[in-house]
C-alpha cells in the first residue's frame, strides 16, 4: 500500500488553545515483527485527553497520530510475522497511531478477537484489559480471598478491574460520584460502593472491613487521595498508583507507611517496551479469552460515535458523564 493516503486525527496547540485536527497521512509500512491493520474502531483514554492538553506527549519514536487501542482486520504483515495472517480479525494495544484507517502494530501487542463478537466493540478491549492486568495482577499480585479497592469504578478501566478482580475471587470495594454509577458498578460485580462525593471513603473502608482495610488499591487520582488511600490500606498492603487526575504532589505520613509494611508503585503502561508489552498481552490473553470466548466479560461501552464526531467524543468525555468506554468508528 505504499504511497496511499488515510485519513487521521493529530492534536495542535495546548494548555487551552488546543486543537483536534482532521489530516491526510500515507499509510504505514509494517516493519520487522510488525503486522498492517485497517481501523474498525478506535478507544478513547484519559491519556489521550491530556495528550491533547499538553500533559502527556507521546514517547520517543511514537506516532504523532493520538490512540493507545483500536480494532481491526489484519491487510498486511511484515518481515518475520509468524503468529498472525491477512484476514485476522484484532485488537491491539499501542503507543499512538490509533486514531487513523490504518494501523502498524508490533504482533506481540495484538489479541485475538473471537468469532462472532462485534469488532468495533473489540475496540474496548486493548487498554483497559492489559492496565488492569498489569496493575492489579502482576505488579498488585491479587489473589483469590483478598480485597482491592478500585477508584473510579464506573469508568472503562474500573469497569473492568471490577470483573476480573472478582472473577479472580476477590472482594471488590469501589468509588463512584453518584447513585447510577455505583448501580452500574455493582452490576459488574462490585460488592461494595462508595460515594466518594457524599462520603469520605477511608472511613467508608475502615468501617465496612472492620478496621482490616484493603490489602489493594488501584487509584487513578493521585495526590488528592494520598493519606486517604494510605488510611484505607491493610497491613503489608499495596498502593498502586496509574493516574493524576488529582496531581501529581502531595505530603506522605512515612511512619504509617511503616507501620502498615505498605508499598506505593507507581506504573504507567504507553511507555514500556515492545518486549514488555508483549509479556503484558500474553498474560491478559491468557486471563480474558475464555471470558470473551463465552461471552460473560462485559466491556461495558457507554458510548459509539463516528470518525467525524472525534471532538463530540472527546468533549463528552471531559464532561465525566459517560460510563465505561467511549469508542470512534474508523472510516469506511
Amino acid at each position: 500500500m505504499t504511497g496511499e493516503q488515510m485519513d487521521a486525527y493529530i492534536y495542535r496547540g495546548a494548555g487551552g488553545t488546543e486543537v483536534i485536527e482532521q489530516t491526510r497521512r500515507e499509510v504505514p509500512e509494517p516493519a520487522v515483527g510488525e503486522v498492517l491493520v485497517r481501523t474498525a474502531a478506535f478507544g478513547l483514554n484519559r491519556a489521550d485527553v491530556q495528550q491533547r492538553r499538553g500533559y502527556y506527549p507521546p514517547p520517543p519514536g511514537a506516532s504523532d497520530i493520538p490512540g493507545l487501542e483500536a480494532s481491526g482486520t489484519i491487510v498486511g504483515v511484515g518481515p518475520g510475522v509468524t503468529r498472525w495472517q491477512i484476514g485476522d480479525r484484532v485488537a491491539a494495544l499501542l503507543s499512538g497511531g490509533g486514531y487513523a484507517q490504518y494501523i502498524a502494530v508490533p504482533e506481540g501487542q495484538l489479541l485475538p478477537v473471537p468469532e462472532g463478537m462485534d469488532l468495533v466493540a473489540a475496540a474496548a478491549i486493548p487498554e483497559v484489559t492489559c492496565t488492569v492486568m498489569s496493575n492489579l495482577f502482576l505488579e498488585g499480585d491479587l489473589r483469590n480471598g483478598q480485597s482491592v479497592l478500585i477508584h473510579g469504578g464506573a469508568g472503562g478501566i474500573g469497569s473492568m478491574a471490577i470483573q476480573l478482580a472478582k472473577d479472580a475471587g476477590a472482594t471488590v470495594y469501589t468509588t463512584a460520584s453518584d447513585a447510577g454509577k455505583l448501580q452500574h458498578c455493582h452490576a459488574l460485580g462490585a460488592d461494595h460502593g462508595i460515594n466518594y462525593r457524599a462520603q469520605d471513603f477511608s472511613t467508608e473502608i475502615d468501617r465496612l472491613t472492620e478496621g482490616r482495610g484493603v490489602n489493594l488499591i488501584l487509584d487513578v487520582v493521585g495526590a488528592k487521595y494520598l493519606t486517604q488511600n494510605v488510611s484505607a490500606l491493610a497491613e503489608g498492603g499495596q498502593l498502586v498508583i496509574i493516574g493524576l487526575q488529582g496531581g501529581a504532589k502531595a505530603e506522605l505520613n512515612i511512619g504509617q507507611l511503616m507501620s502498615k509494611r505498605a508499598r506505593i508503585i507507581g506504573t504507567t503502561l504507553r511507555s514500556r517496551t515492545v518486549a514488555e508489552k508483549s509479556e503484558i498481552v500474553r498474560h491478559t490473553i491468557d486471563r480474558i479469552r475464555p471470558l470473551l470466548e463465552a461471552g460473560t466479560l462485559d466491556l461495558s461501552v457507554g458510548a459509539t460515535f463516528e470518525f467525524d464526531e472525534l471532538r463530540e467524543a472527546q468533549d463528552y468525555f471531559d464532561s465525566g458523564e459517560h460510563r465505561g468506554k467511549i469508542l470512534v468508528r474508523a472510516p469506511r
